[in-house]
């Protein structure tokens, strides 16, 4: 299977559609709401390079190292995007990364719903061994989501990369592996259904 092909993944609080050109307004909008790409410990395009964040998504698509979705909420409101990629189909891993959700729609259902759609997307259709998940050393929030997920912290890749503000970037690496998915699955759904 071509893990590349686009595919659209839909649940009961989030939909992700493959990404294209066309949602580069709505992406716009979306990164506003919470000037996201002002988090230096992140990558968000801002909203005049959003055209050029998009492409690049879908270039490294047509290489097949990544496959690019759009996010969009129970309302059909564009909320953010998310990938797989680092895409090692001959080991039957992904990473699932470069998310970015508007702040309006963080903290509530949705990233946990996205997270459940992928997952379950890459061990029971794309039949991976490993899902990884990266992350800032600084980016406490995405570090303490990724562990809500069930995924473990495989280590730390010390000043693994140059950030745009010229610091080092320690990045945190986790996995779930494919014999942890059940129970991490029993988990995912055990949190959306749980009362709110």
């Amino acid at each position: 299977m071509n893990f590349a092909s686009p595919v659209t993944l839909k649940g009961a609080h989030a939909t992700l559609e493959p990404l294209s050109l066309a949602h580069e307004a709505e992406a716009i909008a979306a990164v506003k709401d919470g000037e996201l790409w002002k988090l230096w410990y992140t990558s968000v395009p801002p909203p005049d390079e959003m055209r050029k964040g998009i492409e690049r998504r879908l270039d490294l698509q047509e290489k097949g190292s990544m496959l690019p979705f759009a996010v969009r909420d129970a309302s059909g409101r564009f909320i953010g995007m998310t990938t797989y990629m680092h895409i090692d189909a001959a080991n039957r891993r992904v990473e699932i990364g470069s998310t970015w959700t508007a702040q309006s729609a963080q903290r509530g259902p949705i990233n946990t719903e996205c997270k459940l759609l992928l997952l379950t997307h890459a061990f029971e259709q794309l039949n991976c061994i490993a899902v990884e998940f990266r992350t800032h050393f600084f980016n406490q929030q995405s570090r303490r989501a990724i562990e809500r997920l069930g995924a473990k912290l495989d280590g730390i890749l010390r000043n693994h990369q140059l950030a745009a503000n010229g610091t080092l970037r320690d990045t945190c690496v986790y996995s779930i592996v494919a014999s942890e998915w059940p129970t991490v699955k029993a988990h995912l759904r055990w949190q959306l259904d749980k009362p709110r």
